[in-house]
């Protein structure tokens, strides 16, 4: 038996309940609900919120789609009555909805009240600005804002004044009509909405009240002459209410009462006035006024009165605190020194300078009301103190203005020269006069030679003081000389000797003491005198001895001599002999290489020694050198030059110099480089010709100017123009590949060499026509139709056999029908491969092909036309060919039709065989063989043969052979029976509920094996639902519409005389679904799994829980085998987020991984404080009297919630008893009083929320006593009393 679980997916059930509504609003609030126990065998995917009006019978989706279990909805109609519901989803479906308790949509709290009533104010005409007090209500929500709102009195309707809302008990309502009338309301806003108006204003109406202007304000004298007073005022603080037209001045005599008008009637704008033709000496009064469209307004008259008289004031000077303090300015910047000055009569302004004259360069500018002084370019020299003077008939005035320019020091001062000795000099200075603004930090010594030599014995000496400025200027000394006797001279050297004469030369003394070298004394001795005798004495270094005696030996010392005396002698190394020598001829080479540019002249020199005379010879380039007018040759006893004019690339070459004496004979060789712009390249290749490029290449000129070639030039022409055009000027190299041809055109080319000296002539090349070197590919080879069908054809051929010099870069395909004569391309481009697979076709036509190929010279010609090959489908193989029976001398054959038959009756089949191993495929049938079994007979005993079956239909078409059976030994056989079945019902079978189970199996066995199958241990019977199908080589069980309980494990058996195959094969299990987070802390997270739905036909001994980081690749095992469906992670690290998977256990093994749980960060969970209490628990409790009760109150949340009790003005701490644990708590109350009645509310807090309960108790007592009883109305035999209660 070989059993198959089953496990019928559908969609899930509902969520879990119950729907939570929280957090009610007019407009929104929050749903909570829990996953659904049963998810249907698959993940649930998502949610679907819906919500109804109790009202209404329809419901609307609210979020067709969310995968949280919470969920906040909002645009709610206030006062509303509401149902939510929630529908889980899955992959095969959507689930039964969880609905919720109806929840109306009002705010816990109100709408505000009225505030007080607007109060007008500062109206105008276009404006009114209103105030009003708070409410005294708000509804049990802070006030947000105020709602102004106005109606005209003309109409009917209330509209908005503010835009925005009103934060403020204020507003000035503006864009009001002129002489309209208005009245005006308030409204309070809270989060419940907008409250109820205020009573409305009186009616305003909208203008601007106008009255005369009030008085001016300030009034003054600002100045007055022996004819005029100038006075000056503010304007008014109130205007009326219309805008200032003018203002009215008025004067009158002191003796006199008549006020006159000194302005125009209608007043002047400006608010100051200078009243003239008043008589000098004379006193005044003055006053003004104010004007409007209303009239004059209030005058002000001025205090006291003013005598018309030339007004005079001492000169002021009014410093600014800058210039009180020090003024720095750095060098080369402007001073300016701006000074406000006063005085009546204007007085007379001098700028002078305390310690000095003033600087040329001081420009002064003087007004009435301020002078300036300007220096440009200030330099140390302007620091010091500048004084300001002013005067006039009333007195003068004197300010001063310290200045200091921030510059480099001035120089040092008494700097004198002391002590002076051969190697050392004192100098003694004083510090610089201006030290330019800042602290002398140090001082630069420096001295100069008289002379510019290695020593020297005169100096001169300057000293200068640096501050942080910069460097000062310099003090000087005099010349200073030191110095002394010099050191002897240096190195002698015997230059010449002859018969009678002795040529010396010495080198300068190494110091000259200071003083410069006079002249220099040559002494003799001869050999064997003691006494030193002066030969000579020379100014130049070098002396010639004569008047000498041949043979003799002398030795030779030279003196140097300075105005201090005369240095050690130094002697000659050796004595001399004197006697003729001979020198063989030597060169002192100055350069081997001389370079010149062309046309600068040339100069070479070469020094030469030698005795006798040598004679002197030049070649170039092996060659005598010809004098001309511009080469010329110097000689002389020490050296010969050549001198070239105008030196051109002629000039180039070696140039060899060659000395001959009686001696012997020497040569040198010289190199002469003119520096000139190359000689053009030579030599031009043409490398490669094509329809759009030539390749060039050249050789560089010979000549190159004496410096290395920059670049090439190269232009192109079309021979048939005589423009040249610039392909290049910057090529590197001798080569060039010159591109965007026009194919079939000839060109000419031309390349110029360049160095940093010019470009050279250039050369052409010959004309080359632009085209390909090569032909079209010839046609290509081996052309047929390798497959056909009713849709289509596949076409192939092999390459040409001629490419024409260039790869092929791809085919063409035409085709026809063979009927027709016309041919159609069937490609739309180049086909790169070597066949083109057509489509289209129509089925039952011949169809004919040719192909042409393409190179980049063009297409070549087309291949000879295909053989006409039918658009139709091939007959397909038979299938499944089996052995049936086998005897000692015959194999019985069945096989199943083709699955295509071309498109044509299938009429027969050919049955073969082949004797192995070597033997041919004979035919077993010689008549039409029709059905699809044959018994082939005539076989030989225990002989292995193979056997294939071939189809023939109608159009005489034969399919290729079928699959060959194998080896068949023919002999009489038993197989027991043998079970082929597909992998995936060795496995678990998971389909969605209502579709088909369809299990299929390959049976074989000798003979032919009973088949059973049975379900749990139960056969199955064939009924509506079931169906069992067998042949000779399959069966096949079907369950249709499936349902839940078809979930289990289906088993096959099979019998036949050779035994009976019965498995009961043990698998893997299936993994658990997907795990649930149940809880968390720092360090630990706690899962939990449902069993596995199949357990691989062997018990589930256990669980693996891995889990891994959630950034992490790495798996860790958290427990290698539990036996529960819960098990706790420990050892976690606080803070990094995990995810979790389950694998279940049997003895095969371990099954694959279960889904990855939700990540979860290792944290301790917060969870909502929730009550657990049922229905029951939420009715009124009904006590009595004298009685105790207790109420007790499940709960759960993380952390562990704080717990409160409270009752209306009841401390229940001290009335009760509560008890307190981790999930519950309880009240206790001892003997129950009336008092005790009432709402009892629990509430528990933590830091993920807060949640409240409130529990009804009523005690059962007699009724208390009545209050407030009053007496209404008394008579003699009644009383009625008003009420009480």
């Amino acid at each position: 038996m070989i059993p198959v679980n089953v496990k019928v997916l559908d969609r899930p059930g509902p969520p879990d309940g119950p729907l939570e509504v929280k957090g009610v609003t007019a407009e929104k609030c929050y749903l909570h609900w829990s996953h659904p126990s049963h998810d249907g065998g698959a993940s649930i995917s998502h949610y679907i919120i819906e919500k109804r009006e109790t009202s209404r019978l329809s419901w609307t989706v609210v979020e067709p789609k969310i995968q949280a279990i919470s969920y906040k909805i909002t645009k709610l109609l206030p006062g509303n009555e509401y149902i939510f519901r929630v529908t889980a989803v899955n992959k095969y479906g959507v689930g039964e909805p969880l609905e919720s308790e109806p929840v109306v949509a009002r705010n816990p709290f109100t709408t505000p009240s009225a505030p007080s009533t607007p109060e007008a104010g500062a109206i105008t005409r276009d404006s009114i600005v209103l105030t009003w007090e708070r409410p005294e209500n708000d509804g049990g929500a802070s006030i947000e804002g105020y709602v102004l709102e106005k109606r005209d009195k003309d109409g009917i309707r209330w509209t908005k004044c503010n835009k925005k809302r009103l934060t403020d008990l204020r507003f000035r309502c503006t864009g009001l009509n002129e002489g309209h009338s208005y009245e005006f309301r308030v409204s309070a806003e809270n989060a419940a909405g907008v409250g109820k108006p205020s009573a409305p204003t009186q009616y305003i109406k909208a203008c601007d009240a106008t009255y005369p202007p009030g008085p001016i304000n300030n009034p003054k004298v600002i100045d007055h002459s022996s004819t005029t007073v100038s006075l000056s005022w503010s304007r008014p603080i109130y205007d009326g209410g219309a805008s200032i037209t003018g203002y009215m001045v008025e004067v009158k005599d002191a003796t006199d009462d008549e006020w006159l008008i000194s302005t125009p009637y209608t007043g002047v704008q400006a608010t100051n006035y200078t009243v003239k033709k008043l008589k000098e000496n004379a006193e005044y009064n003055f006053r003004i006024s104010a004007i409007n469209c209303e009239g004059v307004g209030e005058y002000v008259e001025l205090p006291g009165t003013v005598i018309a008289a030339e007004k005079t004031e001492a000169p002021e000077i009014e410093l600014d605190a800058d210039l009180r303090k020090m003024v720095n300015v750095r060098a080369t910047a402007t001073l300016r020194l701006f000074v406000t000055i006063k005085g009546k009569p204007e007085p007379e302004v001098r700028w002078s300078k305390a310690d000095g004259t003033l600087n040329e360069r001081a420009q002064i500018e003087v007004t009435t009301s301020y002078t300036m002084l300007v220096i440009e370019n200030v330099d140390r020299f302007d620091t010091g103190k500048y004084v300001l003077t002013l005067e006039n008939l009333s007195g003068s005035k004197s300010a001063f203005i310290n200045v200091r320019v921030l510059d480099s020091p001035s120089a040092p001062t008494n700097l004198e020269v002391k002590d002076v000795k051969r190697s050392s000099v004192s100098l003694s200075w004083e510090p610089p006069l201006i030290d330019g603004g800042a602290k002398i930090s140090h001082y630069i010594v420096e001295k100069r030679e008289q002379k510019r030599m290695a020593f020297t014995s005169v100096y001169f000496f300057r000293v200068l003081a640096v501050n942080e400025l910069g460097v000062g200027l310099p003090a000087s000394t005099e010349a200073v000389k030191v110095s002394e006797a010099p050191l002897p001279p240096g190195k002698i050297v015997l230059v010449d000797v002859t018969r009678h004469t002795v040529t010396l030369s010495w080198e300068k003394p190494d110091h000259d003491g200071g003083s410069k070298i006079t002249n220099y004394v040559v002494e003799m001795q001869p050999k064997g005198d003691d006494k030193w005798t002066v030969c000579s004495e020379s100014k130049a270094l070098e002396a010639t001895i004569d008047g000498l005696t041949t043979g003799e030996e002398y030795s030779f010392r030279v003196t140097a001599v300075n105005d201090k005396g005369c240095s050690d002698p130094k002697p000659l190394a050796c004595p001399v002999v004197v006697k003729d020598i001979t020198v063989e001829p030597t060169f002192n080479l100055l350069f081997n290489t001389y370079s010149v540019k062309a046309g600068d002249d040339l100069k070479i020199d070469v020094p030469f020694k030698g005795r006798p005379q040598p004679e002197v010879s030049w070649k170039k380039d092996g060659h005598t050198l010809k004098q001309t007018t511009r080469v010329n040759v110097v000689n002389s006893k020490t050296s010969s030059k050549i001198l070239i004019k105008d030196a051109t690339k002629d000039d180039v070459g070696k140039y060899e110099i060659t000395l001959t004496s009686s001696v012997g004979t020497n040569k040198a060789e010289i190199s002469v480089i003119i520096l000139d712009k190359p000689g053009p390249p030579s030599n031009i290749k043409v490398d490669e010709v094509s329809a759009d490029f030539i390749c060039l290449s050249w050789d560089p000129p010979s000549y190159d100017g004496g410096c290395q070639i920059n670049n090439y030039v190269v232009e192109k022409r079309d021979t048939t123009t005589t423009t040249w055009q610039i392909v290049s000027a910057t090529v590197a190299r001798t080569s060039i590949k010159v591109t965007r041809l026009t194919q079939g055109k000839e060109y000419q080319f031309r390349i110029a060499a360049e160095n940093r000296y010019g470009k050279s002539h250039s050369i052409d090349s010959a004309p080359v026509i632009a085209q390909y070197p090569f032909e079209p590919p010839g046609p290509p080879t081996n052309l047929h139709v390798a497959s056909a069908t009713k849709y289509g054809m596949l076409v192939e051929w092999g390459r040409p056999a001629n490419d024409g010099g260039s790869p092929v870069t791809g085919y063409h395909v035409e085709c026809k029908d063979q009927s027709s004569i016309l041919w159609s391309k069937v490609s739309r481009g180049l086909i790169a491969e070597n066949q083109f697979k057509m489509t289209g076709v129509e089925e039952g036509l011949l169809y004919q092909f040719r192909v042409y190929a393409e190179n980049i010279a063009g297409i070549g010609p087309c291949t000879k036309p295909s053989e006409p090959v039918a658009a139709r489908d091939p007959c397909q193989s038979p299938r499944n060919l089996r052995v049936t029976n086998i005897t000692r001398t015959s194999v019985s054959l069945f096989w199943e039709k083709p699955e295509y038959d071309g498109g044509i009756k299938i009429t027969g089949y050919i049955v073969e065989r082949s004797e192995l191993p070597n033997g041919r495929w004979l035919k077993c049938n010689f008549t039409n063989l029709q059905d699809t079994f044959y018994d082939v007979t005539g076989l030989t005993e225990d002989v292995q043969y193979d056997f294939h079956v071939i189809a023939k239909n109608s159009a005489e078409q034969l399919s290729s052979p079928s699959e060959n059976t194998g080896p068949v030994t023919v002999k009489d056989d038993v197989d027991p029976p043998t079970i082929t079945m597909e992998d995936k019902f060795r496995q678990l079978v998971v389909i969605k509920a209502g579709e088909i189970i369809k299990i299929d199996a390959d049976i074989s066995g000798r003979p032919l094996p009973v088949v059973s199958w049975s379900k749990d241990g139960k056969e199955i019977d064939t009924k509506a639902r079931c169906e069992i199908t067998s042949t000779n080589f399959a069966t096949t069980l079907i369950v249709r519409d499936t349902i839940r309980r078809d979930s289990g494990q289906y088993a096959l058996t099979l019998h036949n005389v050779g035994g009976t195959r019965s498995e009961d094969p043990q698998f893997l299990p299936s993994p658990p679904a997907k795990p649930k987070i149940v809880d968390s802390t720092k360090t630990t997270v706690t899962l939990s799994w449902n069993k596995p739905l199949f357990d691989g036909g062997a018990p589930v001994t256990g669980y693996r829980v891995e889990y891994r980081k959630s950034l992490d690749d790495e798996w860790f095992v958290g427990v290698q085998n539990t036996k529960n469906t819960e098990f706790t992670v420990v050892g976690l690290t606080p803070g990094m987020e995990y995810v979790f998977v389950v694998k279940s256990i049997n003895k095969i093994g371990a099954s694959e991984p279960s889904p990855e749980s939700d990540r979860q960060v290792a944290k301790e969970k917060e969870e909502e404080p929730v009550f657990e209490i049922s229905n029951d628990m939420r009715k009124t409790l009904i006590v009595k009297d004298g009685s105790s009760f207790t109420l007790t109150v499940p709960f759960k949340g993380k952390p562990i919630p704080n717990v409160t009790w409270t009752k209306p003005d009841v401390d229940l701490r001290v009335r009760g008893v509560i008890d307190t644990t981790d999930t519950f708590t309880s009240i206790t109350l001892e003997k129950a009083t009336r008092n005790d009645s009432g709402k009892y509310t629990v509430t528990l807090s933590n830091v993920a929320g807060t949640a409240s309960l409130t529990l009804s108790v009523r005690v059962l007592d007699s009724p208390g006593p009545p209050v407030r009883v009053e007496v209404k109305d008394v008579t003699k035999t009644s009383w009625h009393n008003k009420d009480f209660y």
